[in-house]
C-alpha cells in the first residue's frame, strides 16, 4: 500500500462499528443516564485496526438532559448521514480498485 493511502478494508471497518455506535446512541436516546458514544476516526488505521474492534468511547462536551442522558438526536442523525456518504464512496473506491485488479488480470491472460 503506498505511503498516505488508507487501507479501504480498515477504513470500512470503522465505519460499520461507527454506524452501530451511533445506532445504538439513537436507541438509547431516551434511555435515563446513557450517555453518547462514539468511534474517533484514527490517524493510522494499521496499528489501530490491529484490535478486531475499533472502540467506542463517551462523547464528551454534549449537553446532557434533566435524566442525565446527552443524546441528541439531531447530531446523530447527521453522523449517520456523513457515515452513510463516507461509507457508499469508500465501496466505490474498493469496486474500482478490484476493476482495475481484474483488467490487469486478464490483460495477463491474453498475453
Amino acid at each position: 500500500m503506498a505511503s498516505g493511502s488508507i487501507d479501504l478494508g480498515s477504513y470500512l471497518t470503522y465505519l460499520t462499528r461507527r454506524q452501530e455506535v451511533v445506532a445504538s446512541n439513537i436507541a438509547n436516546a431516551d434511555t435515563p443516564g446513557y450517555k453518547t458514544r462514539d468511534v474517533e476516526m484514527p490517524g493510522d488505521f494499521s496499528s489501530v485496526f490491529a484490535q478486531l474492534t475499533p472502540i467506542a468511547t463517551e462523547t464528551a462536551g454534549l449537553a446532557t438532559h434533566n435524566d442525565g442522558n446527552n443524546v441528541n438526536i439531531d447530531r446523530e442523525s447527521r453522523l449517520l448521514a456523513e457515515n452513510d456518504i463516507r461509507f457508499n464512496l469508500a465501496t466505490q473506491l474498493l469496486k474500482s480498485k478490484i476493476k482495475m485488479l481484474r483488467s490487469a488480470i486478464d490483460e495477463g491472460r491474453s498475453s
